[in-house]
């Protein structure tokens, strides 16, 4: 599943290559996700002009001038494809021509990606907000007795972070994901706070470099701990990893475990 910093570069290419262009056809092959029925997308979006696209959580948004945002969730498997005048991608969920003959198709061989009209506001922050600061983090960490790797994932709470982000970051921070939220000490909260956005900052930096045009997929090659093709972590420790509730977390001795 593509994650923030990944669906970061992917906003970031997609706004610069459809942004002010405007949308002539929007077809739904498959319809079993979207939450209006195919002809009222038609009917609200075509004829409007794309004013930019932007990640909003797992999600990116494309925003047009009356005000209508057509929400991407691409969810495990879906991806993302441009194509010119017509579509031949196979899966495809969700395809829109614009003006110009440029195309975007969003597609899912297993059906779950999601186009959302209209999607409704969260209060969840995200994890690249301003709001996203160690004083936040600690009232929603003291709050609970849950692993603090679950509360990282919890969409309700902050948006954005998924699995394999979640591992980086808390080894960055040096707490171990399987710490009770609300043992962790105050400068420890403050180490999170800083490492959520420096992970997730410094991640899209490097998926830029590396790969500048990408639209779909996901990069985890650099990443250091979270990475199946690496054994020790940079500071020499060796990564362990545990599968719990269905997902597979990466970790060393060197975090501290918080009970």
């Amino acid at each position: 599943m593509p994650e923030l910093p990944d669906l970061q570069v992917f906003s970031r290419n997609l706004d610069k290559k459809l942004a002010g262009k405007t949308l002539e056809k929007v077809t739904v092959p498959n319809d079993k996700k979207l939450n209006v029925s195919v002809k009222s997308l038609q009917s609200t979006l075509q004829g409007q002009k794309l004013q930019k696209v932007h990640r909003v959580g797992k999600e990116l948004h494309l925003d047009f001038k009356d005000g209508d945002v057509l929400g991407l969730h691409l969810m495990l498997r879906g991806q993302l494809h441009l194509f010119e005048n017509k579509n031949d991608h196979k899966h495809t969920v969700i395809a829109l021509l614009f003006d110009d003959g440029t195309g975007l198709a969003m597609t899912d061989g297993f059906g779950q990606a999601t186009p959302t009209l209209n999607p409704e506001d969260r209060e969840a922050i995200d994890a690249l907000s301003p709001k996203m600061t160690a004083a936040f983090l600690t009232e929603q960490l003291q709050s609970t007795k849950a692993a603090v790797k679950n509360v990282l994932l919890d969409q309700n709470i902050i948006r954005g972070i998924g699995n394999a982000y979640a591992d980086e970051i808390l080894w960055d921070a040096g707490i171990s994901p399987f710490s009770a939220a609300n043992k962790i000490p105050e400068a420890s909260i403050k180490a999170l706070a800083k490492s959520i956005k420096e992970v997730l900052h410094n991640a899209e930096k490097h998926i830029l470099k590396e790969h500048p045009d990408i639209i779909s997929g996901e990069i985890r090659d650099f990443m250091d701990i979270h990475n199946p093709h690496k054994t020790h972590s940079p500071k020499g420790a060796a990564i362990q990893h545990k599968t719990v509730g269905g997902r597979k977390t990466y970790y060393t001795e060197e975090q501290e475990l918080y009970k």
